[in-house]
């Protein structure tokens, strides 16, 4: 029987696992009898929220709902909903306006409606409540600063933390920062994570929201906005045009909505989750129940069997993102590698092209990707590709850098051609390199893909965005103590791969 080289077997085994896995029986519900109505959520308490009403108002009307929540921020959610990857989220007037619709001439309502109408879209009429931007601090600081209105930061070297989308929005941070004249560079954090930055007082101001529950449990002072800087930010539902004609009822329903979330009983719902660690869908049902009537929230499976359910699914979802890109990873990474060191003067180039790739933040990553791939697992899968190729390549290149000349030389003297000496003589001696870049890679891919949490793809960084969002520590283990099993899983798996892929002289040597 032939046996094939060893970088041969490796990528082979590789691609076998990836394509098992990815192949693997997942189990589909039964088709539903209406038709399905698509519906997104931004990353935050109030979205997904309001993409569990939608969801109930959907199976109120007779239609099937899936609720892909925390999908990302505005320009991603915004994105798939154009591409028709979702069909409706919750938005907000401030938000369509300055930042979705920036460029546009916007003089009245009905600008808006045409600007939405020409890329096939449509919102409803207000849901009752308006969820303006706010800046904040505690009570007891801001009254100790003398600090009443959003002017009186000028000057003050404060320690200011804002959310990732608010310094990023041209009606957030520039705006306020433009027009009170703001020399203060923010630190970045989770919404959910400056509140306790205000607590222990590591941050003194941070971005607020009009209903967030926080306000009040943290007793904050919410800072006047003395030039008018902030707009009106109504939530409305902003969806396909085209749902009219395949969920025409859905469409109808969504007329009882108007004016039916007040902004005390939005406030409400927010707290419920994160204040009392109710689950999103049980806040949402219980409104539908007590405005409506409605009882449209099927019957949820006992906490164990829930979380077991959760965590097996994560682990397959992950498994898969994992799996598929390490091995494209290797596909590409290991010919790269030889060829940076068989072509000297291009190996400091290809070295830094991939270096630079790894220091890429992930969230930008996915920013580019997505209006190109959409969501789900091809972008995740993209991502972790990218920042797999780094200690593969080098792994290669130093592997095979490494080898002693007189065995090169050798080599030649049994008259081994070019091929025959890569893979009978250089590959297997710089195995153990290689592998050591893999194993490096695989780790790298389990902690990154969580980012697939927030994208729709699945995996271990749906439970961690849900436990930060929530502050939910049961939670957030749920999604980083099986992340950090599986890390160590696959190292472990690699070293006893490094038994039958590695020759024994060389594990001895090491």
């Amino acid at each position: 029987m032939k046996i094939l080289p060893v970088p041969t077997r490796i990528l082979a085994g590789a691609l076998v696992v990836a394509m098992m896995t990815l192949t693997a029986p997942v189990a589909v519900a039964a088709p539903a009898a209406g038709p399905v109505v698509r519906i997104g959520s931004k990353p935050f308490t109030e979205g997904i929220v309001l993409g569990e009403v939608l969801a109930g108002v959907a199976r109120q009307a007779g239609c099937a709902a899936e609720h892909r929540a925390a999908l990302g921020g505005t320009q991603i959610v915004f994105a798939a909903l154009e591409r028709g990857e979702i069909d409706c989220y919750v938005e907000y007037s401030g938000t369509l306006e300055r930042e979705i619709l920036r460029g546009e001439t916007l003089r009245d309502p009905e600008d808006v409606a045409a600007a939405l109408a020409r890329r096939g879209l449509c919102r409803s009429t207000p849901l009752g409540f308006d969820n303006t931007y706010a800046l904040g601090m505690k009570e007891t600081v801001a009254a100790g600063a003398g600090i009443e209105a959003i002017s009186d930061l000028a000057g003050r070297d404060l320690a200011i933390a804002v959310s990732d989308e608010f310094v990023r929005r041209a009606d957030g941070w520039p705006a306020i920062r433009d027009a009170y004249g703001l020399r203060q560079t923010p630190r970045v954090l989770d919404h959910a994570l400056a509140y306790r930055g205000l607590e222990s007082g590591h941050v003194a101001v941070t971005d607020l929201y009009a209903t967030d529950p926080e306000v009040r449990a943290h007793e904050l002072r919410i800072l006047r906005d003395d030039r008018g800087v902030f707009r009106e930010y109504k939530a409305f539902v902003l969806y396909r045009a085209d749902l009219a004609t395949r969920a025409p009822q859905f469409v109808t329903a969504l007329v009882q909505l108007a004016g039916a979330i007040e902004p005390a009983v939005m406030r409400e719902m927010n707290a419920r989750v994160r204040l009392d660690g109710e689950p999103e869908s049980a806040v949402a049902a219980r409104f539908l129940r007590e405005r409506f009537g409605w009882d449209v929230v099927a019957a949820e499976p006992a906490a164990a069997v829930r979380v077991a359910r959760d965590v097996g699914r994560a682990t397959l979802e992950h498994l898969a993102l994992v799996a598929a890109a390490l091995a494209a990873a290797i596909a590409v990474a290991v010919p790269l590698g030889i060829y940076a060191q068989r072509r000297p003067r291009l190996a400091g180039g290809i070295l830094g092209a991939v270096g630079i790739l790894q220091t890429i933040p992930s969230m930008a990553v996915l920013v580019f990707l997505v209006p190109l791939l959409g969501l789900g697992w091809k972008p995740a899968v993209v991502a972790l590709f990218l920042y797999g190729l780094l200690p593969i390549v080098r792994g290669t290149f130093n592997g095979l850098a490494g080898i002693p000349p007189h065995l090169r030389e050798s080599a030649e003297v049994l008259g081994l051609d070019g091929r025959a000496r890569l893979l009978r003589v250089e590959l297997p001696l710089a195995s153990r390199s290689i592998l050591a870049g893999i194993k490096t890679a695989a780790v790298i891919a389990v902690g990154t893909a969580t980012i697939g949490g927030l994208i729709g793809a699945g995996g271990y960084g749906e439970a961690i965005l849900a436990g930060i969002r929530r502050a939910d520590a049961g939670l957030l283990m749920q999604g980083a103590v099986p992340a950090a099993v599986l890390a160590l899983l696959i190292q472990a798996a690699c070293d006893v791969l490094e038994r039958f892929l590695v020759p024994a002289g060389l594990r001895a040597g090491g």
